[in-house]
């Protein structure tokens, strides 16, 4: 009997296949308190699924209403309706779409989950701060990429977007104080309208698909050709398309009805692409819709506003810059949302924890910008001077 015989004849250690055990959650979610803020992350036919798969959901009394989901509705597919936002914030994980206000930082406690927005232009230094001190886990969904390395969330926001955006520029197209009376599209023996398109990313996209149906002539700038290709063959028309030069440019702002600003700036800084002196040479009447708004806008003409008060006019040209357009259909973008997050809890409760999870899953690990209280973006550590850490070696050494 040689040696390798003798070796199988010895006792041997059982392998056994290393299983995770799963765990059973409890998800909050509370009502937004930002009142421009009408979506929710989980629709009620969402929070049954969960709930069906052992799962815990403590929805803060009409934290739906404004989405147009009752309380009854939660309550009857399994969702536990709590009075106050203190009871929400006792879940394992927080589910909001706007980032948490100071107070709502106050009420978090060790070892939480939060997955929101966050909306990075308008947060400073001590929002992450204050955070950091709660030892908290933070993902924002605009972060969060799929296996392709897209971003879903932001992806189905800016199809919602891109069309809203076209029936937004038609209302004040046709209203006789913001525009000139007159109708998107075109008809038999009219000149159609023209609308120019800036970004040919999704939210680009989906706005051209929109304005075609509706008859318009549409144009539009970007400066990466492979995104002006593939639009092309997105919408299976002839679409006139140009790289981003400022006489081209120019050239189509002054015949332009419908401008829609839909550019991406990676590093979500502001920086402006429409001068003030192009907005000038614009048509009397026209409509300039800026969706880039969020990280400072297109036109150097731009400024924020706000679904109570969403436009104003500078040189007779009608600026309407709504950083959060989505919230303006809530029922639709909710249910978008919980198309997306409802496997990723149900995902989370099957891996054992939202570590287990960002081990499995490296698209939802980019997501996180704090673990356990530690800052790990590099963007936003370089932002606002703020340490931080590479994750993966964070859950290395947590273990």
């Amino acid at each position: 009997m040689n040696l390798s015989q003798s070796n199988r004849l010895m006792p041997q250690e059982e392998m056994l296949e290393v299983r995770r055990s799963r765990k059973a959650l409890t998800i909050g979610l509370p009502r937004e308190t930002d009142k421009l803020e009408k979506r929710i992350v989980l629709v009620p036919n969402a929070v049954g699924q969960i709930v069906r798969n052992g799962h815990r959901v403590l929805v803060e009394t009409d934290a739906g209403k404004a989405s147009h989901f009752s309380d009854r509705e939660y309550s009857e597919a399994g969702g536990e309706i709590v009075s106050s936002a203190g009871e929400v914030y006792k879940a394992d994980i927080i589910l909001k779409v706007a980032p948490l206000s100071e107070d709502e930082v106050g009420l978090l406690r060790k070892g939480q989950a939060i997955i929101s927005s966050l909306q990075l232009p308008d947060r400073d230094k001590s929002y992450f701060t204050r955070l950091a001190e709660q030892k908290v886990t933070a993902l924002a969904y605009e972060l969060i990429r799929d296996h392709s390395g897209t971003y879903p969330v932001l992806q189905s926001m800016s199809e919602i977007v891109g069309r809203a955006a076209v029936y937004i520029a038609a209302e004040y197209l046709s209203n006789t104080d913001y525009g000139r009376g007159n109708m998107l599209g075109g008809l038999p023996g009219i000149t159609p309208t023209e609308v120019m398109i800036i970004g040919a990313g999704t939210v680009g996209e989906n706005a051209a698909r929109a304005a075609l149906y509706a008859g318009a002539q549409v144009k539009v700038f970007d400066d990466n050709i492979y995104k002006l290709r593939r639009l092309q063959q997105n919408v299976h028309q002839a679409v006139f398309t140009s790289i981003l030069q400022p006489k081209v440019l120019q050239k189509a702002l002054t015949t332009a009805d419908v401008v829609i600003g839909a550019l991406h700036f990676g590093d979500g800084k502001s920086k402006y692409l429409i001068p003030e002196d192009m907005v000038r040479q614009m048509k009397y009447g026209s409509v300039i819709v800026d969706v880039s708004i969020d990280q400072g806008g297109c036109f150097e003409t731009s400024r924020k506003t706000t679904h109570q008060d969403p436009v104003y006019k500078i040189y007779d040209v009608t600026h309407y810059c709504v950083p959060n357009i989505a919230s303006k259909y809530p029922h639709t973008a909710s249910y978008a949302l919980s198309n997306f997050f409802t496997p990723v809890i149900l995902r989370i409760g099957e891996e054992g924890g939202l570590r287990n999870l960002f081990k499995a899953v490296f698209g939802i690990c980019q997501g996180a910008y704090l673990y356990k209280g530690i800052l790990t973006n590099k963007q936003i550590g370089e932002r606002y001077d703020l340490p931080f850490q590479n994750i993966e070696l964070l859950m290395a050494a947590f273990d």
